[in-house]
């Protein structure tokens, strides 16, 4: 199928554009960007005027809670939720039930995901066999169906032996580890940021350091092994200054953070309020700034929603009770626009554009870097040959986030109740509009 989105604003950081032209589909893919080629006929029409028309949205961390948690959430439901928020790639890490350290289990999950025939679903392996921390898993054979890297998840690895032995069979072949860094004993069990807040309202915290101690671990381990790592939601102000000396050094890291952390803070706790539970934990203003100024200079490299889609019966708790996590597929691109329209507010110099260009660039194309999916899948861009996967969007709509207004199964995030700007009008993966909001 041919298909022209007309008079968009076209905005495309992997490729340096921004302005108002039309783009060209054919056969699934980008054909042509401001000119049609030759010889080229449209049989469908997309008037995209007063539009962007971005790269679809690459997110890092999205759990579509299948196999094992369905009662949370469905693929089908979550793969909606991906679609009504313009991300047509997201990576699932690998703790579902039973966990993804097995091949079978992987290419279910893809088929599952293939005959959705909506977003492009891309499996982290599990680092260890069930996320134990006691032995590697056959990476070559994860690799093979289909995962692009290895996690723990949420599980820190504590036998620091075992980790050395998994960043040494990934620099051998190649392979990307992704780790969240947090200390297996300091701040276990607790449940919000350590600070006079925490302090305050009788919860146990999680202190920062318990993330710069295994930041510390897992650089001195690339140091032996020369292996890649990605930082999974880097939390707090201390953190960013060791990957930012890390990267300095030449280390092979990046690192991303939630979408969330780029706004709240500890304080939107409130009077316990449950939907602000989540790991890691929101933390001190200051954190929260430094997570700011470390998107501006490069030092965070993406945003993920860092979806989590969580249950009445498990959010509708105590706060120390309650489930972490948030939904975010359908809030990331309003949220990176937010902090966009901040920055743009702070800096007038830079412009409106600038700050849009730049925050559209940490959700799609540097995402897609990061994670690899740049190369093979051209996944965050819009390069004529590359899959034709776009969102178009209306930065000026607002919206307001209610759970009815969600497709998302999880209808809990902290921000219920807040005003937000940018709204998907359609979203399309592989050259099909997959997604419209409205007829235009």
């Amino acid at each position: 199928m041919k298909l022209v989105i007309k008079n968009g604003r076209v905005i495309d950081p992997a490729n340096g554009v921004d302005g108002v032209q039309d783009l060209y589909i054919e056969d699934g893919k980008i054909a042509g960007v401001g000119q049609a080629p030759a010889g080229f006929s449209a049989g469908q029409s997309f008037d995209a005027s007063g539009l962007v028309v971005a790269p679809g949205l690459v997110d890092l961390s999205a759990r579509l809670r299948e196999p094992g948690y369905e009662y949370k959430a469905t693929l089908e439901s979550e793969m909606q939720a991906a679609m009504q928020g313009g991300v047509t790639s997201l990576v699932c890490p690998p703790d579902t039930d039973p966990v993804l350290d097995e091949p079978g289990l992987v290419e279910m999950l893809k088929h599952r995901a293939r005959r959705l025939n909506q977003a492009h679903v891309h499996p982290l392996g599990a680092l260890t066999m069930g996320l134990k921390g006691q032995s590697i898993t056959e990476m070559a054979e994860l690799t093979g169906s289909g995962c692009i890297g290895f996690s723990q998840a949420e599980v820190p690895v504590e036998d620091t032996t075992v980790l050395l032995r998994a960043l040494q069979y990934a620099k051998t072949f190649d392979y990307t580890v992704w780790l969240r860094p947090q200390d297996a004993h300091i701040g276990r069990g607790g449940v919000a940021h350590s600070g006079p807040l925490a302090s305050r309202l009788g919860l146990s915290g999680v202190p920062v350091m318990a993330e710069t101690i295994a930041l510390h671990t897992i650089f001195e381990l690339m140091r032996s092994t020369g292996a890649r790592v990605h930082l999974c939601r880097i939390s707090s102000a201390a953190g960013l200054e060791l990957v930012r000396a890390a990267k300095a050094e030449g280390l092979p890291v990046s690192c991303d953070v939630g979408a969330h952390h780029i706004h709240l803070t500890d304080a939107d706790i409130g009077f316990f309020d449950s939907n602000a539970r989540v790991t890691p934990p929101f933390r001190a203003q200051r954190d929260r700034d430094a997570i700011r100024a470390g998107l501006l200079d490069g030092t965070v490299d993406a945003i993920c929603s860092d979806h989590t889609p969580v249950d009445d019966d498990e959010k509708l708790l105590p706060f120390g009770e309650a489930s972490p996590g948030a939904t975010g597929l359908e809030l990331l691109l309003s949220l990176a626009l937010k902090w966009a329209d901040d920055y743009a507010a702070a800096q007038p110099g830079v412009g409106e554009g600038g700050a849009l260009a730049l925050a559209i660039s940490r959700i799609s194309a540097d995402a897609a870097r990061v994670s690899g999916l740049d190369r093979g899948q051209n996944a965050g861009q819009l390069s004529v040959g590359s899959v034709a996967d776009v969102c178009i969007f209306d930065p000026a709509a607002r919206w307001t986030v209610q759970g009815s207004a969600l497709a998302s199964q999880g209808k809990h995030t902290p921000f219920l109740g807040y005003e937000l700007s940018g709204q998907v009008q359609a979203t399309i993966v592989a050259g099909r509009i997959a997604y419209q909001r409205n007829a235009r």
